[in-house]
């Protein structure tokens, strides 16, 4: 079933063209994310289709009676709610179903009214709203339901419009990067609701890990031209890379033909025939396409960058404090050459502060912290640049250098480093203001780059950034010769750049853990968890629709769900066999293969999610 169409849009801001007479649509279930590089228009897009700006050319149709919801990067919240209020101010059809059940309480002599509110509540799980709130709120960090929105910070307020688009629970849920401003709990806890829940998903993200465990399908804007995948992350790197190498073989092919057919041009008298005049029309096609080259760039630097001593960098007995709250309790840490160190923790276990106070932003409350004498910062922080009007991207670079020296002698100079952080010639003459989110911060890691540190010191640094950025960046910091200290949710961007974690475990716990993020997420998956308590936060009176908290059998709506799994369980199993059978008895072509593959794969992550819930609720019956 087609939720929404995009279809042959265009837009442009003024001799920029974003995107041109493009095409896809979004089905029921599916899980797409867009993917193109910053500046190309991923936000525009987004835009488009939500109605919260026009297309040059173009329609986009959405699906009469679907519901769909949009999480923006700019929060659209009223300041003046609470966190509980502004769930409850929202565009949520729970809501009014809850209204009419209440309004047919007042009105007991109306059996038909009240009968109609009551299956209507049934119908839309209505009756566990509230633990369903409390639940995402209280898992994206928000406990405080009375805490008003003007004193959230910039991340809370983000997940807070995260939390009310989740909660409305749409037919057709549109993001543009949701795992900005989340710690690695909370993404990892957001990748297992969207996996579990019926919910049609198109998004904008550079969590390549997010994009593997979610996505069924990959939709790719390159050079105006649009790509689709159907599949993971990982398949569509494969497959991407086979459409590269056959484009490369076409455009081998073209430069081939095109010398061929100069030779056959420069020989032609000027009276022509209609057939040579047909040819000449081709000549010129075959001369585009052999003209044609893509603008990947591979950052491989030899950098001669400033000798470091044998003192680099050491810690003694740091503590900080924050009022009542510890953030650093008498850490020491003595920095060795060419570590590579990543820096994980949820939000507010003093990641940030911990970075200022190694940089001398911030003083400790007590402690030493010793900057070797050659030792030579570079530190990116999420504040960005601060440009001057009328500036232009080349001029910005050139206030903090004009060249890197490299091995053997040689330099690059400040526009070289641009071109290989994707601003072309030509763009580097742009102003400033006409950047987009993600090219600024692009723009801001290029004045750090430039300045030639020793010791790179990386807060969040994939944070808007696209895929194409981060494996350029990523292919820089692994030639990257001097220590390297980073803070990032992005597992995937952690996984390839450092070998050992400082985990901030909050009330001051800082622990030196020897590995990347996935050995560290497999250690701690092999510890037995301890018994969790309940969350305190949940009111124990309640009334009419709301649930009493505490153990108890199971509700109506969970009778009903455990006997539906039941035979969805089955129903699975049996789908599982009929497509293992057909591998075993059935001649079938690698399409088929891969098809049925695909389509198995599933079934079975089906059927497993359904047998897990089953044994919750079984284990909640048995109590």
């Amino acid at each position: 079933m087609n939720y929404l169409s995009v279809e042959n849009i265009s837009k442009s801001f003024g001799e920029r063209v974003l995107f041109n007479d493009i095409s896809f649509g979004i089905n029921k279930d599916q899980k797409v994310a867009f993917i193109a590089k910053n500046g190309t228009g991923k936000t525009s897009l987004l835009n488009i289709i939500t109605g919260h700006a026009e297309a040059d050319s173009g329609q986009i149709v959405t699906r009469k009676g679907i519901h769909v919801a949009f999480l923006s990067q700019k929060e659209n919240l009223d300041p003046k709610l609470t966190v509980e209020e502004t769930i409850f101010a929202s565009d949520n059809p729970v809501l009014d179903i809850i209204a009419n059940y209440e309004k047919a309480l007042l009105n007991p002599d109306d059996a038909e009214a009240y009968q109609h509110a009551f299956e209507k509540m049934d119908a839309h799980n209505a009756w566990d709203f509230e633990t369903q709130y409390k639940q995402i709120l209280f898992k994206l960090k928000l406990e405080d339901l009375s805490q008003k929105v003007s004193n959230l910070s910039g991340g809370q307020k983000k997940r807070l419009g995260l939390a009310t688009v989740l909660i409305n629970r749409p037919d057709l849920l549109i993001l543009d990067e949701p795992t900005n401003h989340l710690d690695l709990e909370m993404i990892e806890w957001l990748e297992e609701y969207f996996k579990k829940e019926n919910i049609t998903l198109f998004m904008v993200t550079h969590d390549r890990y997010f994009l593997e465990r979610v996505c069924n399908e990959i939709v790719e804007l390159e050079d105006g031209q649009l790509y689709s995948y159907k599949g993971s992350y990982s398949y569509y790197l494969e497959k991407k890379e086979a459409r590269i190498a056959s484009e490369q073989a076409s455009v081998e092919k073209a430069k081939n033909l095109y010398k061929k057919e100069l030779n056959w041009m420069r020989r032609q008298p000027k009276a022509r025939t209609t057939k040579s005049k047909s040819r000449i029309d081709d000549f010129y096609d075959i001369k585009e396409r052999a003209h044609k080259r893509r603008n990947d760039h591979e950052v491989q630097l030899e950098i001669n960058m400033e000798r470091v001593g044998s003192k680099i960098l050491e810690l003694h007995n740091i503590s900080k404090s924050f009022e009542d709250k510890v953030l650093m309790d008498k850490f020491e840490y003595v920095f060795k050459k060419g570590e590579r160190i990543g820096i994980i923790g949820k939000n507010g276990t003093g990641k940030s502060t911990f970075l200022n106070m190694i940089t001398g932003n911030l003083d400790t409350d007590a402690g030493k912290v010793v900057v070797g004498e050659t030792t030579k910062f570079g530190y990116y922080t999420q504040s960005g640049i601060n440009p001057k009007k009328g500036q232009k991207v080349i001029d910005i670079i050139k206030e903090f250098g004009e060249y890197i020296p490299l091995k053997k002698g040689k330099l690059i100079s400040a526009a070289q480093l641009l071109e290989r952080f994707m601003f072309s010639r030509k763009r580097q003459y742009d102003f400033v203001e006409k950047l987009s989110g993600g090219e600024l911060k692009r723009l801001y890691l290029c004045t750090v780059l430039i300045q030639n540190p020793n010791f790179l010191i990386l807060d969040e640094p994939t944070n808007d950034l696209d895929i194409v950025t981060l494996n350029v960046l990523e292919s820089f910091l692994l030639d990257f010769p001097g220590c390297l200290l980073v803070v990032s949710h992005d597992r995937y961007f952690m996984d390839k750049i450092v070998d050992h974690l400082f985990i901030f475990r909050g009330d001051g716990v800082i622990e030196d853990f020897p590995g990347n993020y996935t050995d560290f997420r497999v250690y701690e998956d092999s510890v037995v968890p301890e018994s969790k308590s309940k969350n305190a936060g949940e009111k124990k009176e309640k009334q009419s629709w709301r649930q009493d908290d505490g153990n108890q059998k199971l509700t109506h709506n969970e009778q009903k769900e455990y006997k539906r799994l039941e035979k969805d369980i089955q129903r699975l199993e049996e789908q599982k066999e009929t497509i293992e059978q057909l591998f075993v008895t059935s001649e079938l072509s690698q399409e088929e293969i891969q098809e049925k593959s695909i389509e198995l794969q599933k079934i079975i992550k089906e059927s497993e999610e359904k047998t897990e819930r089953w044994f919750e609720l079984a284990a909640k019956m048995e109590a």
